[in-house]
Formats: structure tokens, C-alpha cells, sequence
């Protein structure tokens, strides 16, 4: 009797242990479950580097904080914010704020910048000329053709008295507001993209270092020209009106604004993208 007793004891204590393993099991699935539904893809669309650099760079801390960076590498410089118009993507990282501005302008959008990360050091290049004094009359200027961007290269230009602007009347300059041409400068109006090809063709191109680096060249030991921080073309983490507060992006640009960043762009791009935070 007291054997059977002993069976039924030890039976009962089995089955409240797997009871309690089950039950344990099942609420571990459940914590894995709700850690998995919690994760937050957050899309941006950027470029080449250091933009996409950047955005590598920061996808380990994101993800301890459950978000997954996925990075849309577009091609051309029109697509990353037709599609943030779009939410295709749920930020980019590519352009300064007036051309942001110039879009919404054009599209009726609503991107709206969110915290600036680094400036291009804007330059002149040239393959034939050492200096803009040797330029010779009636060269030819390679510019990007949007207007937020002729608006830099002629401020560039003019900041180092190659031409004279008038006072600027509307929200951009334009080649009409040139006053004063003395080498009679001719300036051709390519795709942002298509600037480093006119390197061999133009006299001098003007361009961010993006496109410069690709050539070999940077602006402190290349450029005839450089433009330096005191602008409002910072490259900018932009993102819509919509979700611009949210908690996703606001840890983005929280991450992008991090000490391993600026240590990043000051050790690897020192001449070329400067901290802006």
C-alpha cells in the first residue's frame, strides 16, 4: 500500500513539473514573440558614402534598441525623396535643406529636415589650371543644374570674388543675378551625377567631395576653391511631416549625431565631410 502511495505521490510532482516547464517554455516563446513585434524596420534612402557609411555605421546601436536600419541605395539624386513622399522609405540621407526646400517647392511635399550631419566642403576642380587666376577668358564652368545648387556654385564663386552677384532678390541666385563676369566665365548646367565626368571636359567643375573623391581629388589638396562650414548646406537627415517626431527616426538621428560618428568622419574623411553636430 504504502508502495502504490509513493508511486501516486511521485506521479503527481512529475506532472506538476512538466506542467511547469510547459508553462515556462510557453512563456518564453511568448516574451520572444513580443520582443519580435516590437522591432521597428526603419527604411532610408541615401547614396554613395560616407552617407551610406554613416548609416552602416549606426545599425549595431539601433538594433539594441530594436530597430533594423535598412539602408535603400538609390541612384540618382531625384528617387530618395519621391520616395520618402512616397513612404517607400521612412527617412533619407543625402541633400542639404535648400534642395529639400526646392522640392517641396516644386512637389507640394512635406519633408522636413531633422538634424544636419556634415558639411561637403564644396570645391572648384580643374585638370588643366593650378589656380582660378589661370583660368583663361571664356572657360567653361561645369555647375549642377538644380537651382538650390547654382545657387551654391555661384555663391562659392562669388565669395572669392570671382564674379560679383547682385543683392539677392528672390530665394535662390541665378546666372541673371551675375553683375560682373570679368573672365567671362561660361557655365554649363549638368546633372549633380554627371559632374565628375565633366571633369575632362570643362575647364573647372565645381562640386561637393563626393564627386570629387571618386577622382582622387579633395578639396584641401585639390580644390582651387573651397566653400568651408559657413553655409546652410550641411547634408541632413530628413524625414516627412508625419512621423518626423518619431520614436524610431528620433533615434536615428540620436545615433547619427554620436561621438563614434564624428570620430568616424574626422579619421576617415577629415578633408572632406565635416562634423556639423
Amino acid at each position: 500500500m504504502k508502495k502504490i502511495l509513493f508511486l501516486i505521490v511521485m506521479s503527481l510532482f512529475i506532472l506538476a513539473a512538466c506542467g511547469q516547464n510547459n508553462k515556462d517554455t510557453n512563456e518564453t516563446k511568448e516574451q520572444e514573440n513580443a520582443q519580435d513585434q516590437e522591432k521597428v524596420t526603419l527604411k532610408v534612402a541615401s547614396l554613395i558614402p560616407p552617407m551610406t557609411e554613416i548609416l552602416d555605421l549606426v545599425k549595431p546601436r539601433l538594433a539594441e534598441e530594436g530597430i533594423n536600419l535598412e539602408v535603400v541605395v538609390l541612384g540618382d539624386n531625384v528617387q530618395p525623396n519621391s520616395s520618402l513622399a512616397a513612404k517607400e522609405v521612412d527617412a533619407n540621407f543625402f541633400q542639404h535643406v535648400p534642395y529639400m526646400e526646392e522640392f517641396n517647392r516644386n512637389k507640394g511635399t512635406e519633408l522636413v529636415p531633422i538634424v544636419p550631419i556634415y558639411f561637403a566642403n564644396y570645391g572648384v576642380y580643374s585638370k588643366e589650371y593650378d589656380s582660378i587666376e589661370d583660368l583663361p577668358d571664356g572657360s567653361v564652368v561645369a555647375i549642377a543644374n538644380d537651382i538650390s545648387n547654382i545657387d551654391r556654385s555661384l555663391s562659392l564663386l562669388a565669395q572669392h570674388d570671382v564674379i560679383t552677384l547682385k543683392e539677392k532678390t528672390d530665394i535662390y541666385y541665378t546666372k541673371a543675378d551675375i553683375v560682373d563676369n570679368p573672365k567671362n566665365l561660361k557655365f554649363e548646367e549638368v546633372d549633380l551625377l554627371m559632374l565628375a565626368r565633366m571633369y575632362d571636359d570643362a575647364d573647372a567643375v565645381v562640386m561637393t567631395p563626393a564627386y570629387a573623391a571618386p577622382l582622387g581629388l579633395t578639396p584641401k589638396s585639390d580644390a582651387l576653391l573651397t566653400e568651408g562650414v559657413d553655409n546652410d548646406f550641411a547634408i541632413t537627415l530628413v524625414a516627412r511631416k508625419d512621423n518626423a517626431e518619431s520614436e524610431p527616426i528620433q533615434k536615428l538621428a540620436e545615433a547619427m549625431t554620436s561621438p563614434e560618428v564624428r570620430e568616424f568622419l574626422e579619421e576617415n574623411y577629415d578633408e572632406t565631410a565635416i562634423p556639423a553636430f
